[in-house]
């Protein structure tokens, strides 16, 4: 776990976002089952994008998949990361997940991540979740020079 809060202790953390066709709101244990099932979905790419250097999520067992929710879950309350699921509206299938972490890179004050399962590709859902992420972090976030990997940095920095 992160040694400290990311946000300040007054800040209200939004809860959930949602649009015409997704809501954010906190990943917790409760999500295991279709979290997973979004991961092993999209594994090979989720390991090429995220893990460069090690093999997640190769070998991830639903067993293990819940003890990273719980600790998703417990930084969450401890305000030092925030992870989101990306569900449909009805919230019957996880679409992917948000995360904001700590960074590391000199000049920004957090790391903002996000993926889509591989089925949702197609659909501008990538697209849609970056650009409604990106505002909602603007708007209602307390960080001045939010990094997302990938986008504004490549992975590889």
């Amino acid at each position: 776990m992160y040694p400290f809060p990311l946000v300040p202790d007054d800040f209200d953390v939004p809860a959930v976002l949602e649009t015409d066709c997704i809501r954010l709101r906190p990943l917790t244990i409760h999500d295991v089952v279709k979290d997973f099932a979004a991961i092993m979905e999209s594994e090979d790419r989720l390991r090429e994008e995220f893990e460069p250097d090690n093999d997640w999520p190769s070998g991830l067992t639903l067993e293990q998949d819940l003890i990273d929710l719980g600790w998703h879950q417990r930084e969450f309350q401890e305000r030092s990361s925030f992870a989101f699921t990306v569900v449909d509206l009805d919230e019957s299938c996880v679409l992917g997940c948000m995360y904001i972490y700590p960074t590391k890179q000199p000049g920004y004050d957090a790391d903002i991540s996000m993926w889509v399962r591989d089925s949702q590709l197609d659909t501008g859902l990538e697209e849609h979740l970056f650009e409604t992420v990106k505002t909602w972090v603007k708007e209602k976030w307390p960080f001045v020079k939010p990094n997302y990997p990938g986008k504004s940095v490549s992975f590889e920095d």
